[in-house]
This record gives structure tokens, sequence and C-alpha cells, in this order.
């Protein structure tokens, strides 16, 4: 029939493409092979092959061992695509979060997009340093503000069930991605539409607040990596050279009004900025102000209390 006849030279054609863009096959081994070696110039062996797991479970549904034992698997005219697909986006350093659609934050998977940022390890020790100082008595309100994907939000919700989060963010873009993580989740926040520059002021008493807002100075994004400065939210990233502070200012004025007694401010910040937002938080009334090391050894968390 003239339909198969059509659908022969499709599959002639896809399969020619298939074989310029160098698989050699439509198995599983030589969608690896194509993946490593088209990219092997771009990045590094370890942040390949991290790449590589991730996408190819995500796609497929194979894990590391299935990649390495099962390289006859065949693969699918449409699976064989998403690889070249993505390798093409991965060579023009588009972020494999933005790939796929989604990233895992501690424990959970958040769906993300362009309109916010990645979840990062730093992020998931603040979570881990608020469930370490509250495990024993949960807080009944807690407030994120810049939610973004709402990872910090919902991390606190999936392991504080009873306590009311409210998350707040200025993008309707951002609300949007928080409002599709938590029906995915199953997750019942508050989320508002909040801009903490313009002195919010809202009738309720917080037992923890928690904020990861822009930190990083415009001069900074020369030393920045392409795939973040080409496609992550710079209204989530920047903040101007004069001001770098100004952030922090808000929201230690919102804590000062808003947290309850004894109730606990976690920030994260930029490493350069640790004493100084110490010192701001200080300045401002708020007590026991402790600085807390990343896994990497470098300043990253400021924690302090209303007394």
């Amino acid at each position: 029939s003239s339909s198969s006849a059509a659908s022969d030279v499709y599959k002639r054609q896809f399969y020619k493409k298939i074989m310029t863009m160098k698989i050699s096959s439509n198995e599983l081994g030589s969608a690896v092979d194509y993946f490593k070696s088209e990219l092997a110039s771009f990045y590094d062996k370890s942040e390949l092959e991290s790449m590589l797991y991730i996408l190819f479970q995500h796609y497929f549904g194979v894990t590391k061992t299935a990649i390495i034992l099962n390289k006859d698997k065949k693969l699918s005219e449409s699976d064989l695509l998403l690889v070249i697909y993505a390798v093409k986006a991965l060579k023009k350093y588009k972020p494999l979060a933005y790939i796929i659609g989604e990233w895992e934050f501690f424990g959970l998977s958040f769906f993300v997009n362009e309109h916010v940022l990645i979840p990062r390890p730093e992020t998931e020790e603040l979570v881990q340093l608020i469930i370490n100082d509250y495990d024993n008595h949960p807080p009944i309100n807690i407030l994120d503000i810049g939610s973004g994907s709402g990872c910090i939000a919902l991390s606190l919700k999936h392991h504080f069930k009873n306590t009311t989060v409210t998350a707040w963010d200025i993008s309707d873009e951002a609300l949007k991605v928080i409002d599709k993580n938590a029906k995915n989740l199953q997750l019942e926040i508050e989320i508002n539409k909040v801009d903490v520059l313009s002195n919010p002021d809202v009738n309720v008493k917080y037992d923890v607040m928690v904020s990861n807002p822009p930190y990083i100075m415009n001069k900074e994004q020369a030393q920045m990596h392409l795939n973040v400065l080409d496609y992550e939210p710079h209204l989530a990233l920047f903040i101007s050279d004069e001001n770098p502070l100004l952030f922090y200012e808000k929201i230690a004025d919102i804590a000062v009004k808003h947290l309850a007694k004894n109730g606990s401010l976690y920030v994260e910040i930029n490493e350069q900025f640790g004493d100084e937002v110490a010192l701001l938080f200080n300045k401002r009334g708020l007590k026991k102000v402790e600085i807390s090391k990343d896994i990497n050894g470098k300043n990253r968390i400021v924690k302090a209390v209303l007394s």
C-alpha cells in the first residue's frame, strides 16, 4: 500500500539521519556511545557520566546497571530523537534539569523550567538545618520568602506534616511552578504573590522564616558558567553591586515584625557576605546569630533568633 511505502521511506530517511548523527544503531549501547563522544569536549568525564545516567533513567527508565549490562536493548525512533535533541541542547550548555523538566531535591522530584532556579545541594543543607533544629518541636507556621520552585517550602511541608507552610514569590510564572509542584507532591501549602521589597504586612506570626534570595552581584557574572548565566532566571540570581544586602535588609525587617517569640530566621548567603549579613541581623535586633558553612567549607547560611 502507499501508506506502508511512505512509512518505509520515512524510516530509511530517519535511519539515514541517525547515521549522520553518528548513532550507529538503535541499540542502547550505541546511544550511550553517541552521547559520550559528542559531549566529551564539552563536559568533564564525571559530570558527563552523571548526566548520562540521569537522562537515560528519566527517558527510558533504565538504571545505571542496566545501561552497562543491557547495551543491546532496542530503542525506538522517538527514543533516539530524544537523545539527539538532548545532546544538541547540552552542547549549548542548557541545564539538564531544564531539558528533562525536573530535578531531585531532598528526595523529592520537582518540576522546573526556565522561570525558576534549579534546586542545589547547598539549599538542601539549609532545609536540613531547619529540620535538625525543629524535629523535636515542629513549628506551627513556616514562611518561605522568594520560593522559586517551592523546593524549600514543600520539602519542609513534606517533613513537618502538620505545619502550615506559606510560600511567597513575586514572579507569576514561579507561582505556577510552586502550585504545580504542590499538586504533583500532593502537599498543601499557602502560595502568595508578594513583593518582599514593598514592606509587606501580614497578620501572622511565623515560627520559622527561611529565604534563598538573590545574592550574586552583577559584577560576578563574568565568573559564572554559561549554563547558569544563559538559562536560569536573573531575577532570582542577581542583585546590584551597589546594594548587595538589599534583600537581607528587607527580610530582617519582616522577621522583626512577623517572627513569633523565639522564632528563627534562616537565609542562604553569598559566601563573601557572612559577617555583613550577621552584623545586619544583629543591628535589627535579632539574636543568637550564627554563620554555617556548606559542604564545601564556604559560608552559606546565616541563622538568627527573635528573642
